[in-house]
């Protein structure tokens, strides 16, 4: 009778055993497969945001180069018409994050600036020059200079850092909505995110 209860008693551990051993595999497989998910949710963003616009900018140039000093002089001068697209990008393949599978957790670590891109289309007019002061290329080198920040004041004053922005957003409240409905908790500067995400990385 006593083998009979030994044996009968040594099943029950084994059959509990190998359940705890196989629920626990189960766990493991799931936490992997989940994390490999969110892995490849990430990837499948990790492109260029861009928001485009298009800015135009009439540039006169003047320079004088005294002669005999400040009553004779040589002068050039230009009248340039500038055509601009302008490009606002995040490069989400620069995000730094970390995937705490066993915690359930995704931590965003940092986000990439925005990078402003001017690509000018430059068409000169009225271009006339002095025999003793003519066109060089630093001239052209320094209305390209100033042209482009005239241009960078006129995006900064826009609504083009905004908009880009909220494509931002757009694109990383995917990965609350992704964590919230696989019972994940997203992390970002330090804070559980929840509703709140774009306060949160406005604030950043």
């Amino acid at each position: 009778m006593k083998k009979i209860l030994l044996g009968a008693l040594i099943t029950l551990v084994g059959v509990l055993v190998f359940r705890s051993c196989s629920t626990d595999k189960k766990e493991k497989s799931i936490l992997q497969e989940n994390s490999m998910l969110i892995q490849q949710q990430i990837d499948n963003v990790s492109k260029l945001i861009v928001t485009e616009g298009h800015f135009a900018e009439v540039y006169n140039y003047k320079d004088s180069y005294q002669l005999f000093g400040p009553l004779v002089t040589a002068d050039k001068k230009a009248l340039v018409v500038v055509n601009a697209e302008v490009t606002v990008a995040y490069d989400l393949s620069e995000i730094d994050f970390e995937i705490d599978g066993p915690n359930k957790t995704l931590v965003i670590k940092s986000i990439p600036e925005a990078e402003i891109k001017i690509n000018p289309d430059f068409e000169y007019y009225d271009v006339t020059a002095d025999y003793l002061n003519q066109f060089n290329a630093a001239d052209y080198n320094k209305i390209k200079k100033n042209v482009n920040a005239s241009l960078m004041k006129k995006v900064e004053a826009s609504n083009l850092r905004s908009n880009a922005q909220n494509r931002l957003l757009s694109e990383l409240s995917k990965f609350y909505v992704l964590t919230n409905s696989m019972e994940w908790v997203l992390v970002y500067n330090g804070e559980i995110v929840d509703q709140n995400l774009p306060q949160l990385i406005l604030l950043d």
